[in-house]
Parts: structure tokens; sequence; C-alpha cells
């Protein structure tokens, strides 16, 4: 089993997940370790009986990526997973991705798309999830797009990015199309933490998918609001450019522990 780079078109698509995820350490919280694999594995049966195919699992470098895992669940479930390759968000930063040669981040992610990850058969399909800050790109922020944009031109590979509360996606969308990507290989995540539509209706106007992925995630933003989004844009014809999803990242979301599941 080896992952795969394309999306098998015969079920529904997860576009923004973690199946393996630890950032316990940076929250100082073991919520933040999901890690569960008999519990995940569980839950992706239920979705595969469902009709999903697809989970888009965005969990890079430096995020507590685990590529056996997710070979793992492959195996067993029959769900397609497809492993990512990149640097999240500037907190989360290791100190050398301030001072490595853009070009240097860039070959390390097309690397994890031609080679594998971490001396695994998994190969990243998808260059993500790529993040901003709060109401700005900070200047090593900026490295890792321009890093992301270069491994995008050189394997092909589409480019998922994370906001910070809906923040900042007009701003990634311009920094990537002054790097000449295609903006519509790239998708912007977390679209659906305020009331944004504005903005969603610019960034899809400029050819880029947009996420409502933080589904049932009400103590952020409540389902409502997203719902009454998603139908002014389907009043607009615009839902082709819409994926959806639910971004699990804690022990507490899973239907076992007590949260709404996957």
């Amino acid at each position: 089993m080896t992952g795969h780079k394309h999306i098998d078109p015969s079920g529904y698509t997860y576009a923004h997940e973690h199946l393996h995820i630890d950032l316990s350490s940076f929250k100082d919280n073991i919520d933040c370790r999901l890690d569960q694999y008999e519990l995940i594995c569980g839950e992706m049966k239920s979705l595969y009986a469902q009709g999903v195919r697809n989970i888009i699992e965005m969990t890079n470098r430096y995020m507590g990526r685990n590529p056996q895992f997710m070979l793992d669940i492959m195996r067993h479930t029959g769900m397609n997973v497809m492993a990512c390759t990149g640097y999240y968000q500037h907190d989360f930063f290791p100190p050398h991705v301030a001072t490595t040669p853009v070009k240097v981040l860039a070959q390390e992610m097309i690397d994890e798309i031609d080679i594998g990850i971490d001396g695994t058969a998994l190969k990243a399909g998808i260059i993500a999830e790529i993040g901003s800050s709060v109401d700005v790109i900070t200047p090593v922020e900026k490295r890792v797009f321009q890093a992301a944009a270069i491994a995008h031109h050189e394997t092909g590979r589409p480019i998922s990015t994370h906001t910070s509360f809906s923040t900042m996606g007009l701003e990634q969308l311009a920094l990537l199309k002054s790097w000449c990507v295609d903006l519509s290989r790239v998708t912007i995540g977390h679209c659906d933490l305020k009331d944004n539509l504005d903005n969603i209706l610019r960034m899809i106007d400029q050819g880029a998918y947009v996420q409502f992925d933080t589904i049932g995630k009400n103590s952020y933003y409540p389902d409502e609001k997203r719902i009454a989004m998603l139908s002014a844009l389907k009043e607009r014809g615009l839902l082709d450019h819409v994926m959806l999803s639910m971004d699990i990242t804690r022990r507490s979301h899973l239907k076992a522990n007590g949260g709404p599941g996957f």
C-alpha cells in the first residue's frame, strides 16, 4: 500500500482532516494528541460505509505527523488517505524555517511528494496546510508560502492553506498569484469561522476554492451561520467551489470520547 496522489471519485471526500496530530506539548493539553488508532479506525470504517472514500490529511511536519499510522488506516479500512507536505503556521515552526534557504524548504516538500515521507512508502499528494497568523502573514510564513509555490510549480500538486480565524485568505491568494501559482489549484482553509461572505466571493472570483472545514465546531462559529453562507453561495451557483470538512484535531472530538466524530 502506498499513498495515493489522486482522489477516488467513487465517493465523498473530507477536504481537511487530521488522523494523527500531536500539538499537546505546545498547548499543554493531552487532549490535543489525536492518536487513538482503534477509535479512529472505527470511525473511518463507519464513514466508508456511508460513501466517504477520501480523507485529505493535513498534518505536516512538526505537527505530529505519522505516515505509518496513515498507511495502516488505509490498509485496515479501505479509506484513501492523501497525505500532505509543508509547514504549518508561525507559532509552530521549528527555528530552522526562518534561516533555511527557501529553495531548500521547497526541495523538502518536493522530496516528500516524489520520494516519500520519513522513509515510508507514503507520498504526499498535496502541499498543505500552509498557514498564516491572525490578521498577518509573518515574514517567515511568507517564506513557507514561497517554498510551497516552488514545490507546486515543480510537482503540479495543489496547495491547501490554513487561515487563522478566517483572516488573510485574500492576502494568501495575492502572494501565491505573485509567484504565478494557478489559483484554480488552491483551496483556502477555514473560511467558515466568521461572517466572511464578501471575502469568500472575491476568492472564488479569482478561481480559488474555499473550505468550510470546521463544521460542528459551534464554539468557534455556529453552524447556523455556516449554513446561511452556504445557502448564499448556492443561490449564486458557486457550491462547486466549496469543500467541506470538520478539522478533527482532539481526542474529545471522537464519538467514543463524547464528541461529534468525523
